[in-house]
């Protein structure tokens, strides 16, 4: 069931999107050579607590951290760990939530450590700039293909593939709501969007192949082949004026 949101709880869903944002800029922030991904799961934990909120993903189905941090080849539902340290030319994907008076913010940003590979800067602008032509499409009177589509058809003309396995998601009282929002689609089908919805739209590109596999640790979540992946993502909210970015900051 989709939950059109108020006017009240927009606004509540806005600073727990601002909160998140916040962590997630701090985080990216401290992305550098010889810092543990455990290290940057702290600095989004503290941040966020201190804000009178609280983390939507520690222990979310048993999810151990607040942020999921993925490096590289990880696509997904990467567990920060003392152990990873950061390289010089990696990529690092963050994924926060928070949580304030009873709703989610959600949104995901992926940053390069130091300098990067011209192939990785290369993804990283496709996958982000895939976000923005979905976000464009969120409008009232349209449909979530329409969203799939556009970043679909961005992203696959610069040769990368959208995974399919995982996609966005409705957001609101519960971190995952209906409707699903993949990230592929037909123009013109699937659900209507109508004011008052409100989605995470969140790309997950990959430099080679679009499957990927579940580690034995039942999360982190690879490319099969190896290949870097990419993970941008924002909470819309749609309106009468078209959408509206729940995570970004004034």
């Amino acid at each position: 069931m989709i939950v059109l949101k108020t006017s009240r709880e927009l606004s509540i869903m806005r600073k727990a999107g601002q909160i998140s944002q916040k962590a997630l800029r701090l985080a990216g922030e401290a992305v550098e050579p010889g810092v543990s991904t455990w290290e940057l799961d702290k600095i989004v934990r503290q941040y966020i607590e201190s804000m009178g909120a609280t983390p939507s993903f520690l222990h979310y189905n048993g999810f151990p951290a607040s942020a999921c941090i993925s490096v590289n080849n990880v696509v997904i539902h990467g567990i920060p760990s003392k152990s990873t340290i950061l390289k010089r030319g990696d990529i690092v994907g963050i994924d926060v939530g928070a949580c304030y008076q009873g709703f989610h913010g959600d949104n995901a940003w992926t940053f390069p450590c130091g300098e990067v590979s011209e192939e990785a800067r290369a993804l990283l602008e496709a996958t982000e700039q895939g976000l923005y032509r979905g976000i464009e499409q969120a409008r009232p009177g349209n449909r979530l293909g329409d969203i799939g589509h556009a970043v679909q058809e961005y992203v696959e003309a610069r040769n990368y593939s959208v995974v399919r396995e995982f996609v966005g998601h409705g957001v609101g009282a519960k971190l995952h709501e209906d409707p699903s929002v993949p990230n592929y689609g037909t123009p013109g089908r699937g659900v209507r969007l109508l004011p008052g919805m409100t989605i995470a739209i969140e790309p997950m590109v990959n430099q080679g192949k679009a499957p990927v596999r579940i580690l034995d640790d039942g999360w982190t979540t690879v490319t099969q082949d190896g290949s870097l992946s990419a993970h941008f993502e924002h909470t819309v909210a749609i309106t009468p004026d078209g959408p509206v970015l729940l995570t970004q900051l004034d």
